[in-house]
């Protein structure tokens, strides 16, 4: 059985655990329980009714948060002669010739947050599938980070304000970082709303019953409170 400090044991006593929460209530009471010495990190955990062993119900997408995660993003981007001129332009930190790909390769460098491709490097950074999918740093088509060249510097410059990837685990769970303990109320809020948006959009055609069984607001150290959400099977439980 897990055991926790009196930080979070006293936090704990804030709210009603069982509670569901509106989305401006659940920011309000994590952001107040965040008390830790470092800048947490706010977070949303979301429960989905999907069957994550058929591919038809996977979900994976991105999601622009208006106000960043509050931190550096060093982006990594797969792309030669003019396209790698235009990403270099745009931002990027790092160009990933030959050299990088095999510095990856043979030394499992990883020093980036994200990484884009343009098509024609695909078959180049196929080869660093098993090195960078573990990180979920695998430039991928689905999560808009396999674009045509003329979208680099916008896929670039996205990644920079805050584009975040979210992908479904083998538990059928979501995990989403929504910014820093630091951001103020509204920030986090407006934050959330946009996650919130961008999970239900992606909503696989296969899943017929409820999407999204249970969503949670937590900080790094801080207790889950419970969001309500229209359709979830918890939402539909407290209203009968």
């Amino acid at each position: 059985m897990a055991t926790h400090g009196k930080r979070f044991l006293n936090a704990l006593k804030s709210f009603d655990r069982d509670q569901l929460y509106t989305l401006a209530d659940a920011v309000a009471l994590t952001k107040k329980m965040a008390t830790a010495k470092f800048d947490e990190t706010i977070e949303m955990h979301f429960r989905l009714g999907i069957d994550p062993r058929h591919s038809d119900q996977q979900v994976r997408s991105t999601v622009l948060l208006p106000h960043g995660l509050g931190k550096t993003v060093r982006v990594l981007v797969f792309a030669e002669g003019e396209d790698a001129r235009a990403a270099e332009a745009a931002g990027a930190d790092i160009i990933a010739d030959d050299e990088v790909i095999n510095r990856i390769m043979k030394d499992n460098w990883l020093d980036f947050d994200a990484t884009l491709a343009v098509p024609g490097m695909m078959p180049k950074v196929g080869r660093l599938g098993r090195i960078l999918g573990t990180r979920g740093l695998m430039p991928n088509p689905k999560a808009g980070t396999v674009v045509q060249p003329e979208d680099l510097p916008r896929a670039v410059t996205e990644l920079k304000a805050g584009r975040v990837e979210f992908r479904n685990d083998k538990s059928g769970n979501l995990h989403i970082p929504v910014g820093k303990a630091s951001f103020d109320e509204q920030r986090l809020l407006e934050n959330a709303q946009a996650i919130m948006e961008a999970v239900a959009r992606v909503k696989p055609s296969a899943v017929k019953g409820v999407y999204i069984k249970r969503a949670v607001l937590t900080s790094t150290m801080g207790p889950g409170v419970r969001l309500e959400v229209a359709g979830s099977s918890s939402a539909t439980t407290r209203q009968s």
